[in-house]
């Protein structure tokens, strides 16, 4: 079994190549020997709608039988529902089957036991239980259950939009197609749904909302249809993409301050989590609010074990995680989000654009990509943490290596899912941008020459 496909946030990788039903089977084994010993009985079980999906969810199942705990199937759902229905079920324990944002090739698992997602250790935890055959055995029990109308009527009965806003749904053909529009229209929305039939070929665009060019129908249609406002989630619904009515996208961190301000208003000195690629603005606002700000580690998991260690009410990522304890559990759930955000708009001004233009604006990239080998990536950022030269920078090691200036930062880190390495930076002008950006392309290319910048 390749130690590749279990990864910093999850397991994951190539669907026929590295979750073979062997493979499968006996993470199922690992996973369920894991949970009883964690005294779990049972343990979810959901799916997205790739293709792969199906086929991996009846080996995992079979694996997890194997090993003497009950498997409980609520079928074809996003993420959310899984984190949903292990605070609402039985048992704290699922996994979800879903390859997120990769391509359609990809698949893999996110596992939650116990209360807690697994992240690194508890990843390579699982690997070496099947290594070492340190497997428990018995005869798991199996049934279906369906968790939806539950999901539905517990955000219905919590979220209160004051006034019905016109929106677009891109589900991106992912499996939030199946739920989220019905979801927004019950909570009193005019709903134009946009690619939400679930299609495991994402034939219209790949669906991830953090790339602007997989949101530019999106943008098209809340023109053309007049609307108040864009979503757009995920494969599997755990982040989520927004689009205002000029149809300008909201990077996620911009939405966080609109988010920490609600949250903190009825919450003084509340803790709100963001990850290392947002924006600097959030310590200053967050602080201003009355609320704790606290920077982590990207990745979902990492997060969520931040958001239990510390008690904060509100969490997110650049990358479109929203984690919402307050009125709600603490995990990530992009149509959660959503609805939180409708319910500001509904309940104040529906001009989003109107809303956030009181928010300070700097000049910053996007998330910018460079190509590295799997492995060499780590290497690259452990010796840039050794020997990087960044002036009269503040350098963070948290998570990669973040250097804030005075009029700006940037950030280099190793994208725990993909062979690349990921950056981002942020300055009050366009040149201090550029100047930082040369620092960064620099330093990288002391350690490695053979790195190729586009910007």
């Amino acid at each position: 079994m390749p130690a590749t496909i279990f990864r910093a946030y999850d397991i994951r990788g190539i669907a026929d190549q590295e979750l073979t039903d062997e493979h499968c089977h006996a993470i199922g084994l690992a996973i369920g020997s894991e949970a009883r010993d964690q005294g779990q009985e049972a343990l979810l079980v959901a799916a997205d709608g790739r293709h792969s999906s199906p086929r991996i969810r009846d080996a995992l199942a079979k694996g997890i039988q194997a090993s003497g705990c009950d498997v409980i199937d609520i079928g074809m759902v996003p993420s959310p529902l899984l984190y949903f229905a292990t605070h609402q079920l039985e048992t704290q324990s699922g996994v979800m089957i879903t390859g997120s944002h990769n391509p359609a090739e990809y698949n893999g698992l996110k596992v939650v036991i116990a209360g807690h997602t697994l992240s690194a250790e508890g990843i390579t935890a699982l690997r070496e239980r099947i290594v070492n055959n340190k497997l428990h055995s018995g005869k798991g029990a199996y049934r279906t259950e369906a968790i939806e109308e539950e999901y539905i009527d517990y955000i219905i009965n919590d979220v209160a939009i004051a006034q019905p806003l016109k929106i677009v749904i891109d589900a991106g053909n992912g499996v939030t197609g199946n739920i989220a529009p019905r979801l927004f229209e019950e909570l009193g929305c005019e709903v134009i749904p946009l690619y939400c039939e679930v299609d495991g070929d994402f034939p219209n665009h790949h669906p991830d909302p953090t790339v602007a060019a997989n949101l530019q129908d999106l943008i098209a249609k809340v023109k053309e249809e007049g609307a108040d406002l864009g979503i757009a989630f995920d494969g599997d619904g755990d982040r989520l993409g927004v689009v205002t009515a000029e149809g300008n996208i909201v990077p996620a961190d911009r939405l966080l301050m609109l988010l920490a301000q609600d949250v903190v208003s009825r919450n003084p000195g509340a803790d709100v989590i963001f990850d290392v690629k947002c924006t600097r603005s959030l310590n200053s606002l967050i602080s201003n609010y009355g609320g704790r700000p606290i920077m982590w580690k990207t990745g979902h998991s990492f997060m969520k074990e931040k958001m239990l260690e510390t008690g904060a009410l509100l969490g997110g990522e650049f990358s479109g995680h929203i984690f919402f304890k307050e009125r709600w559990f603490g995990f990530d759930d992009g149509m959660y989000a959503a609805a939180r955000l409708i319910e500001i708009l509904s309940t104040t001004d529906p001009d989003l654009d109107a809303q956030l233009s009181a928010f300070p604006l700097m000049v910053s990239t996007a998330e910018l990509k460079v190509a590295s080998d799997e492995q060499r990536k780590f290497s690259i950022i452990e010796q840039l943490t050794q020997q990087g030269q960044f002036e009269n920078g503040k350098i963070t090691t948290l998570d990669g290596v973040r250097v804030d200036f005075n009029d700006g930062w940037g950030l280099v880190r190793a994208s725990n899912t993909t062979p690349i390495l990921v950056l981002r930076f942020e300055a009050k002008d366009q040149q201090t941008l550029q100047n930082i950006q040369q620092i960064f392309k620099q330093q990288l290319s002391n350690i490695d020459n053979s790195l190729q910048f586009d910007f």
